[in-house]
Order: C-alpha cells, then structure tokens, then sequence
C-alpha cells in the first residue's frame, strides 16, 4: 500500500471524485463501526463506478488511508499553526477532540488492515507539529538532531497512547481528562530531558 499525497493539479473532476469517494468511505465507516465496507457501497454512496474507485484508489485499503489522512489534513491540520509559546495544551486538546469527534472511524481502522499505514502516516501528518513546540520550549538548549529525535519520540509515543484510548477508552469519551494525562506526561518527558546531562561543548582547535 503506498502512501500519497494530495495533488493539487489534479483534474477539477477527479479531484471531485476522489473527495467523493473519501467522504464516502469515511461516512460509511462511522455508520457502520467496520472497516469492512464493500467498494461497491462506497461506489453507489458517491455516486462513481466501481471502476473509478480502483482508478483511483486500487484498492479499499488504501481509500481508507486516503480518507483518514485527507479527514486529518482538512479538519484537524489548520487548527494547529498557532505559534503562540501559551498554546500547547489548546493544540493537545484540538488533537484528543479530533479523534473523540470521529471516533468510530478511526477506531475501525486502527483496528483493521490498514491500521500500521494510518498510524504512520499520522505520525508524519503531526512530526513537523511536535518538533515546532519542541524547538518553542527548548531553543536552541537542544541540537537540531536532539529536537528532531525527541520529536520523533513524541510523536511516536503520542500516536500510541491516543491510539489505546481511541481503541480501547470507555464511552463517552473524555478530551479534556485525557488532554490533562497527556499534558502529565509531557511534563514529566520534559522535565527528564532538562535533567540530561549537557555535553560540553566543544574546543576550537588551537
């Protein structure tokens, strides 16, 4: 399964297709509670051929991708720019609220074949995310490829907690108590990394 990235230049109709086609899916996930949705119901549901699917897509596994990613670009993204030093736990909680709002789509997916491919590719969706808050916080007291490991980590370890609660948290769904044990751990991460010891830095040659 390949992972794609929006195309701009694609043709007016096709792009109409295919934003057809991902709301589709989409829609019919959420209803059903399933990743296991026929092509030909999510044909009918945007009104193409079957054959404009595999056009498209190939295959329902990667639509499903396409769709969750697309969803995460379009509603969750631009909500997610603000530079502001005083904003983190708005943008953690304008994540958490993201799932819990579509919750029933991302559970069956993240519970279904494509489930390794969304994960990643929301990881790289929110990486340039936590990097930015990182290099906020930290200046230039980290090296560029400390922030970028340490943002990789979050992002990681971020996409696997709000995984488990997504998949497994109990009904109705919590943003704000989990934004809050979200926000308890980062505190702790970074209050550990401050700790680190700093290497010194180094001598000019004589």
């Amino acid at each position: 399964m390949e992972l794609s990235s929006p195309e701009p230049g694609l043709d007016r109709r096709v792009r109409r297709s295919r934003a057809a086609l991902m709301a589709a899916a989409i829609a019919l996930v959420e209803e059903r509670g399933t990743s296991a949705v026929a092509l030909s119901d999510i044909a009918e549901a945007a009104d193409v051929s079957r054959k404009v699917v595999y056009q498209h897509f190939g295959d329902r596994d990667t639509l499903l991708l396409e769709a969750g990613l697309d969803l995460a670009r379009r509603e969750l993204l631009p909500h997610l720019g603000d530079r502001s030093p005083a904003a983190p736990r708005e943008k953690a909680l304008t994540v958490v609220r993201h799932f819990a709002e579509h919750r029933p789509f991302y559970r069956a997916l993240l519970t279904g074949s494509c489930a390794f491919a969304l994960d990643r590719g929301l990881i790289r969706l929110l990486l340039p995310v936590n990097l930015q808050g990182i290099q906020q916080f930290y200046g230039d007291r980290l090296s560029p490829q400390a922030a970028d490991d340490l943002a990789a980590f979050v992002a990681g370890g971020g996409s696997a907690f709000i995984t488990t609660w997504v998949v497994e948290g109990d009904d109705p769904l919590d943003p704000e108590a989990f934004t809050d044990r979200l926000m308890d751990l980062m505190s702790v991460l970074m209050g550990a990394v401050d700790r680190l010891p700093r290497k010194p830095e180094p001598k000019d040659a004589p």
